[in-house]
């Protein structure tokens, strides 16, 4: 990605990361602002400029280090060097607000977030989990900053304790000379290549996504998949059969050994609706009264009997075809 306009605030240059994008990016205008998270002109921008704004790069200094605890695959998320993303999934949870989510955000106070990282692994009585891929695809923001390579080098010195990130993207080779210890596990989501290239865009290829994932086993990373997020599109049957087959056919075979799953339902809701409608009004569309149902102000999601079924069809496909590869959960 290289940005159309950068949004910065000043505070970034008293850092070693933020000098490095200003003259990384210095052919195209700086525009200082407040906060990262409130820019007036891009908050108030109609909906139809949506990807037009997925090219601005917006750069500041995170103040909230606090983590949240996590029951699903890792104990903690953490907010970590980015939030948002250049790619447009037209169902993407961090689409909320223009103010906060619709572009990338860079966070140069890395330092401070490591230091926090190692001294909360080591100090816990076990090998904790860290998601730092909640908010952002490092992946992605790696082609950028270079910062999951760093993390990966400074993380592997600390005595205890995991990173994890999921990841949409291939862009994987800068990653597999490091010496990671073992300590970070990658995790592919997939999804049908006919809904990667209609929903997904912007993303990596299924085939380049399944290399990918092979390529880092290869490395002597831990490696799990999430298929997410399930859309219950018409064809679904056949579209999430396909995918299955496919991963039976061109995981490897160490893949396959240590491979678990994870499965996530779609949600969905009017902002992501609205924004749709005006900034790709020939998209599929994704919201189905028919199986849907309301889960909040404004949001939807699959009803249980809808969502039972699609479950109970994964797991038998999955079962058949890649027998033996945990499920850890569904949601």
């Amino acid at each position: 990605m290289y940005p159309s306009k950068v949004f910065y605030e000043p505070a970034i240059l008293s850092y070693e990361l933020g000098r490095q994008l200003k003259e990384k990016f210095k052919g195209v205008p700086w525009i200082p602002i407040k906060s990262h998270n409130d820019i007036e002109q891009l908050r108030n921008n109609p909906n139809r400029e949506f990807a037009r704004m997925k090219r601005y790069l917006i750069i500041g200094v995170r103040k909230s280090l606090k983590y949240t605890p996590n029951h699903k695959f890792s104990d903690f998320l953490v907010p970590y060097t980015s939030s948002g993303c250049s790619a447009m999934c037209l169902y993407c949870y961090l689409v909320c607000s223009y103010n906060k989510c619709s572009y990338l955000r860079l966070f140069v106070n890395r330092e401070e977030m490591m230091d926090k990282l190692i001294k909360t692994a080591n100090s816990s009585e076990k090998d904790m989990v860290f998601e730092i891929g909640s908010n952002s695809d490092m992946v992605l923001e790696n082609t950028i900053t270079g910062n999951l390579e760093w993390t990966i080098e400074n993380f592997s010195k600390s005595e205890k304790g995991f990173l994890t990130f999921p990841t949409k993207f291939d862009m994987v080779q800068p990653l597999l000379q490091l010496n990671h210890r073992g300590k970070i596990i990658v995790r592919m989501s997939v999804n049908p290549e006919e809904i990667i290239r209609k929903v997904e865009i912007g993303t990596a290829s299924l085939k380049d996504r399944i290399r990918a994932l092979n390529r880092m086993c290869d490395a002597g990373y831990r490696v799990g998949m999430l298929i997410a997020p399930v859309m219950m599109v018409d064809n679904w049957k056949e579209l999430y059969g396909r995918l299955i087959d496919q991963l039976s056919d061109e995981l490897s075979e160490k893949v396959k050994d240590q491979l678990f799953i994870e499965i996530i339902f779609m949600t969905y809701s009017y902002v992501h609706r609205a924004i749709n409608r005006d900034a790709f009004p020939n998209a599929l569309e994704l919201f189905d009264k028919s199986l849907m149902t309301g889960r909040g102000r404004g949001k939807y999601c699959y009803r249980k009997d809808v969502r039972a079924m699609g479950e109970q069809f994964l797991r038998e496909q999955l079962s058949q075809k890649l027998n033996g590869v945990p499920i850890i959960y569904v949601v």
